[in-house]
């Protein structure tokens, strides 16, 4: 990852503010310390581990009143956080690929039920063969799990959304699980310039939480996990597709709060570049820094490129995505994860399909990327580029996939 020329826009920050050298790991650590849940239920997994180590010192040192709950599993973690979550309380926890992939199960109870719990993840990819590096393979497995997904790209934004994805997941009109994400070991464990919010800020920021239907309320007894027949499921799980569809206007909304008190204001997208571009790149994670180096390089040699990162995977925001887009030459969409068998990997599925649905015939050409944690070089973000002049010029683009970096035919 090469650091951004660029970053998000900067107002002057209304809230005190301290500077600290952290991985993104310990700035999750330090944003969950600030949010003290009542319950974090957690497995240690590589990359993730070093998130729950740093805050079970907290809890060892008195820090926060947080329940720490060393489960035997991630199956129990995620099972645990549905039970605290159920009873009225804050719960989070921590996971990282096949962690993530055996909560699976319990994914779908957490969203179902409507509970507000924050899964922090750092991707890692999927066995087999066994990889503790990155790609995006462990969340995209899981998203179509009810879950909101946002992606941060480096330490900063972690921190950020650790403490957004609380307000997001439990505002009314949304009431939904949230897993915010950050690249293994590319951003888990490196060390950048993070600027942390004081304690009463985040306190104020994030509020009291008050349970709409607690089960342990027992003047207002409620039923939770029943069986439920064919004629109530089916509008049961329309309100959950509502709830998300509210998500897109939240996580705005939050965002920009998040901002007046920060300087660092957030969205869906996060455009570079990209309202005058011919070319765009499309991308999630980490790799938008150096896909942001380059584009700018090749503005300098005349190149009209642009960098369009998404932020939020889940809900994906396909009208605004489809507007961004409007016009444009040629666009590169990154996958870091593989859809086997289907039409098209699944970034490049989201974004055809916004295109689509909005009346767009644009070139479109799929890049796969950094499988298993392998780099991303400026040389092969600058061969993209060189890719969309000629779809551009052609008026078309070829839709076999394109592997970059893969070694052999």
């Amino acid at each position: 990852m090469i650091a951004s020329p660029s970053r998000l826009e900067r107002k002057p920050a209304l809230a005190n503010q301290r500077l600290a050298s952290l991985s993104g790991s310990l700035a999750v650590a330090e944003a969950m310390r600030q949010t003290n849940p009542d319950v974090v239920a957690a497995y240690p997994i590589t990359p993730s581990t070093l998130m729950v180590e740093k805050f079970s010192e907290y809890v060892a040192n008195r820090l926060v009143d947080t329940e720490f709950v060393a489960v035997e599993s991630e199956h129990s973690a995620m099972s645990a956080c549905v039970g605290a979550s159920a009873a009225g309380g804050r719960a989070q926890t921590v996971t990282s690929s096949q962690g993530l992939a055996y909560m699976w199960e319990v994914l779908y109870v957490a969203a179902g039920l409507r509970l507000p719990i924050v899964l922090h993840c750092a991707n890692r990819a999927l066995s087999s063969p066994i990889n503790i590096h990155c790609d995006h393979s462990d969340t995209m497995g899981a998203r179509d799990s009810g879950w909101i997904q946002l992606y941060a790209e480096n330490p900063q934004e972690a921190y950020d959304n650790a403490l957004m994805a609380v307000r997001i997941a439990e505002h009314g009109d949304v009431l939904l699980p949230v897993l915010h994400t950050q690249d293994g070991f590319t951003v888990t464990h490196s060390l950048e310039r993070v600027e942390l919010l004081d304690d009463k800020t985040v306190a104020a920021f994030l509020g009291d939480y008050s349970p709409a239907h607690p089960v342990l309320d027992t003047r207002n007894p409620v039923t939770l996990g029943a069986i439920v027949m064919p004629d109530a499921l089916f509008e049961m799980k329309r309100q959950n597709a509502e709830a998300m569809h509210n998500a897109l206007r939240v996580i705005g909304e939050v965002g920009e709060e998040f901002g007046e008190i920060s300087g660092r204001h957030y969205g869906l997208l996060e455009k570079h570049m990209v309202d005058d571009a011919d070319l765009v790149v499309v991308v999630l994670g980490s790799t938008a820094g150096t896909a942001r180096t380059i584009a700018s390089q090749l503005r300098v040699a005349g190149m009209k490129v642009g960098v369009l990162r998404v932020r939020s995977f889940r809900p994906f925001p396909t009208q605004e995505l489809a507007e961004t887009l409007r016009g444009k030459a040629a666009v590169g969409v990154m996958d870091r994860a593989f859809s086997f068998g289907a039409a098209a990997n699944p970034l490049f599925a989201e974004v055809m399909s916004a295109l689509y649905l909005h009346g767009m015939n644009v070139p479109l050409i799929n890049y796969v990327y950094g499988i298993g944690g392998r780099d991303a070089t400026p040389g092969q973000l600058a061969s993209v580029y060189r890719d969309l002049a000629l779809a551009a010029s052609a008026g078309s683009a070829d839709p076999m996939v394109r592997y970059l970096g893969l070694r052999g035919p």
